[in-house]
């Protein structure tokens, strides 16, 4: 569609989107695959992944991440502890960074952003604290703005995403359980002003109830709610 100019965007199930921009620059954004019951059967990702970004630590988020930067090539991008956790299982190529800051990853500069749930893996005797969870802008050159929220509930300050970087396409999370659901991501829309809205995050496992049909009742334009399946692309 026009409004992506060029850019494509593809749901793989849970939070897993791969998004290719027009000018070839490839980024995969929390990877789970194997264990994801919606991963798309047949699905094959390019053989020249550019980069990982991770939102936080969570194995439905990270479960992939070191297959996916060996046989890829991908350069794993998040916040500095779980970078540096990454680089310790064994990833080549990583970058940290932290909440408010941007790095220019080709012809796209990733902020990374406040979102409110945790971040850790269990571990045989505990769990690993991977630092705060975040989300991510993508201002793509000469292309659309996009707006992954990771895990989160929905916050007053989306009102400053949008203030500061004017996303026009948000994927957000609606299962509920562990993050908002449709009701609070219909006010995480109102916030962020986008004209386009990817439902992540639901229908993977029973708890993630939230349907993106119930958002978009909730919208004074429900228009704006794309219904994917997994494997289908904006």
């Amino acid at each position: 569609m026009s409004l992506l100019k060029g850019t494509r965007v593809t749901w793989l199930g849970h939070a897993t989107v791969l998004v290719v921009t027009a000018k070839g620059t490839t980024i995969l954004i929390d990877p789970f695959i194997e264990h994801n019951p919606k991963y798309p059967k047949g699905f094959s990702l390019p053989d020249k992944i550019d980069y990982v970004l991770l939102t936080h630590g969570h194995v439905d988020h990270t479960a992939d991440t070191v297959p996916v930067a060996a046989t890829h090539g991908a350069t794993v991008v998040a916040i500095y502890e779980l970078a540096l956790y990454m680089q310790g299982k064994g990833v080549a190529s990583t970058i940290g960074m932290n909440i408010g800051g941007t790095v220019k990853l080709d012809d796209v500069a990733v902020t990374m952003t406040v979102a409110h749930h945790s971040s850790s893996l269990q571990v045989a005797d505990g769990f690993v604290y991977l630092g705060e969870p975040a989300g991510y802008v993508l201002t793509i050159d000469e292309g659309p703005v996009l707006y992954h929220a990771g895990d989160t509930a929905v916050f007053g300050d989306m009102a400053l995403i949008r203030e500061l970087y004017a996303p026009e396409v948000a994927m957000l999370p609606i299962g509920g359980g562990y993050t908002m659901g449709p009701k609070e991501a219909a006010v995480a829309v109102r916030l962020l002003d986008v004209q386009l809205v990817l439902p992540i995050h639901w229908g993977t496992m029973p708890q993630l109830a939230g349907r993106p049909e119930e958002l978009a009742k909730l919208l004074d334009a429900p228009e704006k709610v794309a219904l994917l399946s997994p494997g289908d692309s904006l």
